[in-house]
């Protein structure tokens, strides 16, 4: 293969071209290494061996040589407000904001950032009215979403339902119907306000609009039916509650021991016990059991609540299960046995207390009491009313 005399002329201008664009970008690197302050490197290494404390004070004297580092500053007040120094986060983002007030040095992007950043400050610190005050200057602006989530999480926090239900009516999605559970749930907050105060009419009002809002809210309609039961309309109230079961069955537990009391009072005790045996055999439930077990006891003695108890742990072996049966065992054995069984529940007992907890869906989060808010992570109706026992028998 012959090679043109011209390309031999070519390939040297080539190379000397990359050669010059080599040095070119070296020396740019090398001219802005040099104007960054010896200290960002420092705390940049200090970050990398995971020492947080010492990449702090490398940041900040970084900070204090070069005043026009915004986004280190910016990264500097991150880090404050991860680690839990909100009052250091807060002195950061309002040094931003005030020097910008005087020399006008941040673009509007940096500085709605900045106000934004310093409202989280006030919203980790627990100082909400500072917060609500930067939140509501942040409507409007190209933060607004931002603005409308922290608001919606600060009235939630103060239990401000009525704004909490405006801003949830302006969040985006929400033609979508992508907010109607938790303005559902705020609506049931206040209604449980109005049942407190006797206030009956005012609560029947706004648990009706919290079924408007989600009809397949469990908690409005729970409610609805302990309003029904107060006001004597009891059979109104069971009709009421038997409608979860097409809502989520799961919490039928939550209702099982009201609908017996009305049950009771309605002279249908067998009835109800009925009810609470089909329940339990279509789903199953730890706290539904108990509930049952107590009732056939009440009504049947002993011998039949043993039974109950005995054909349910066959169908769903659980240890909180065998818990309960031996509190039957132990009331129908002779005297001389009782104090073995005893022994033998007691040791059950304190093992099965790691796992009669309910379980956040969404982060996870176990309590020993039942929420319809997650206290970790805000989520509402997360907490199913099942113990982790069962989550961890069912695939």
């Amino acid at each position: 293969m012959e090679i043109e005399l011209w390309w031999l002329l070519v390939l040297p201008v080539f190379f000397g071209l990359g050669w010059l664009a080599a040095r070119i970008d070296i020396k740019q690197l090398l001219n802005e290494s040099r104007a960054l302050p010896r200290s960002y490197f420092t705390g940049l290494n200090f970050l990398l061996n995971e020492q947080p404390d010492k990449a702090i004070e490398a940041f900040l004297e970084a900070a204090r040589i070069d005043p026009e580092t915004i986004e280190l500053h910016f990264a500097l007040g991150s880090l404050f407000r991860r680690r839990g120094e909100t009052d250091r986060a807060i002195r950061v983002h309002k040094h931003l904001i005030e020097r910008d007030a005087s020399l006008s040095q941040l673009t509007p992007d940096q500085r709605l950032h900045a106000l934004s950043e310093l409202g989280q400050d006030y919203l980790k610190a627990g100082l909400l009215d500072r917060a609500e005050e930067i939140f509501l200057k942040l409507r409007g602006t190209g933060r607004d979403e931002e603005a409308l989530r922290n608001l919606l999480e600060i009235y939630q926090q103060e239990k401000e339902w009525e704004k909490a239900i405006d801003i949830a009516g302006m969040m985006p999605g929400h033609a979508e119907h992508l907010w109607q559970k938790e303005i559902a749930e705020f609506h049931c907050e206040l209604a449980g306000a109005h049942l407190l105060n006797g206030r009956l009419d005012a609560a029947r009002e706004r648990l009706t609009a919290a079924l408007t809002a989600n009809r397949r809210c469990v908690r409005a309609t729970l409610m609805m039916g302990e309003l029904e039961a107060k006001v004597g309309n009891g059979e109104t109230a069971l009709s009421t509650w038997q409608t979860i079961e097409h809502q989520n069955p799961v919490f039928l537990s939550l209702v099982a021991e009201k609908m017996m009391g009305v049950y009771r009072e309605l002279g249908r005790e067998a009835i109800g016990i009925d009810v609470l045996r089909s329940y339990l055999a279509h789903y199953p439930s730890i706290d539904l059991l108990d509930t049952a077990y107590v009732a056939e006891q009440a009504a049947n003695g002993p011998e039949a609540a043993y039974t109950l108890v005995r054909d349910e742990l066959r169908r769903n072996p659980t240890l909180l299960g065998l818990d309960k049966l031996l509190e039957a065992q132990i009331l129908l054995a002779p005297p001389e046995r009782r104090a073995d069984l005893d022994l033998i529940k007691n040791l059950i007992h304190n093992h099965t207390r790691r796992v009669a907890r309910y379980r956040c869906d969404d982060c996870g989060f176990k309590a020993r009491q039942f929420h319809w808010r997650c206290p970790a992570c805000g989520g509402w109706e997360t907490f199913p009313p099942k113990r982790t026992e069962e989550f961890d028998l069912n695939p």
